[in-house]
């Protein structure tokens, strides 16, 4: 005499819809009244453990008192090659959430790996429809499609006193696509005019100048400096900041090589300017700048640093505009001529 396999042999035709994302399939064949059967996977990477697996559908006679549900998995939708390979249920568990049943009153037993089954000895006539939610399930360990054969019974025993509430489902796993994305980086410089009786770190502009030029013409004397400004703007999506530098290219100088000295303030110790002495300097509204001379708001009101050729911070990790200002200053003594230069901005960022 040969005992028949837990899967209760039937013969079924069988017809695959996979689903794209591999992780719904619907009904494959169904024998009973079931209908709009499902059997969904929280994650469908193969191998992919802690996985919830819910089975769903309609249909089921609910006027009849069941004792055992069973839940068996196979290669092949007749039931036969087995459990799929490294497919683990041992470690499942039934969710609270489940509606088909009142889950506190179902035993688990899953000792059986690829086999899940509730027993009930009082038994329970199930919902119309609903689901089981099924927990802590270890997926096949290879992209493809598989079969569960739901089944119900009036014995505790799951396998004598088969009701016709049966159907077969099927399920893919499906290795997840990678997915990579280039963001390029940017940087831009925005260096916009000042007008004249605007102010600038406690100083106020005596002349407008533009994101291109500046044009001190001969108004700046011994009694009266020369003041002009920019509003400096960086946007960037550099990750580990930016900061503007400034310099000039060389001092004032005439048609006859005479020049205007620079004042004698650093970047890393500012100073006031005074009218009479000759000096070229420039300022900063920027109090963030890195803390080294006299400190991260090192330019105090009214405090510039005389131009170099060499590039120096004047702003850092700013949102919005920046005002930085220059000053020039001359002296009695100051040789008659146009002095010309250029200032220079310079944006670093770190990406």
């Amino acid at each position: 005499m040969f005992e028949l396999s837990r899967l209760k042999k039937r013969a079924r035709s069988v017809a695959v819809g996979m689903a794209a994302s591999g992780m719904v399939i619907g009904n494959v064949a169904s024998v009973a009244a079931l209908n709009t059967s499902s059997l969904t996977l929280s994650d469908s990477r193969p191998g992919q453990g802690s996985v919830s697996y819910t089975f769903q559908s309609s249909g089921f006679d609910n006027g009849t008192s069941i004792n055992c549900i069973s839940l068996d998995f196979s290669v092949n939708a007749d039931g036969s090659g087995g459990v799929p390979a490294g497919l683990i249920t041992t470690s499942a568990a039934l969710s609270g959430t489940s509606s088909l049943i009142t889950p506190g009153s179902w035993t688990p037993s899953f000792a059986a790996n690829g086999a899940l089954d509730l027993t009930n000895g009082g038994g329970e006539a199930p919902a119309a429809s609903g689901n089981l939610i099924y927990t802590g399930i270890t997926n096949p360990n290879t992209d493809d499609t598989f079969f569960a054969t739901i089944s119900t019974y009036t014995n505790v025993d799951c396998s004598t006193g088969p009701t016709a509430d049966t159907t077969v489902v099927a399920f893919a796993t499906k290795d997840g696509t990678p997915v990579s994305l280039t963001v390029d980086p940017t940087l831009t410089f925005t260096c916009t005019g000042v007008a004249a009786a605007e102010t600038v770190n406690g100083e106020t502009t005596t002349h407008t100048s533009t994101g291109s030029s500046i044009d001190y013409l001969n108004d700046v004397t011994s009694a009266q400096e020369g003041v002009s400004a920019h509003d400096l703007a960086v946007t960037t999506n550099a990750s580990g900041g930016w900061t503007v530098y400034i310099q000039h290219t060389g001092q004032l100088t005439n048609g006859n090589s005479d020049t205007i000295d620079n004042h004698s303030g650093t970047n890393l110790s500012p100073s006031a300017m005074a009218n009479g002495t000759e000096g070229w300097g420039y300022t900063t509204e920027d109090t963030t700048l890195s803390a080294v001379g006299d400190g991260a708001n090192r330019f105090g009101a009214n405090e510039f640093a005389g131009f170099t050729t060499g590039a120096e911070e004047v702003v850092t990790d700013e949102t919005g505009n920046t005002r930085v200002g220059h000053r020039v200053d001359v002296a009695g003594t100051t040789e008659a001529g146009t002095y010309t230069t250029n200032i220079v901005y310079t944006v670093v960022a770190t990406f």
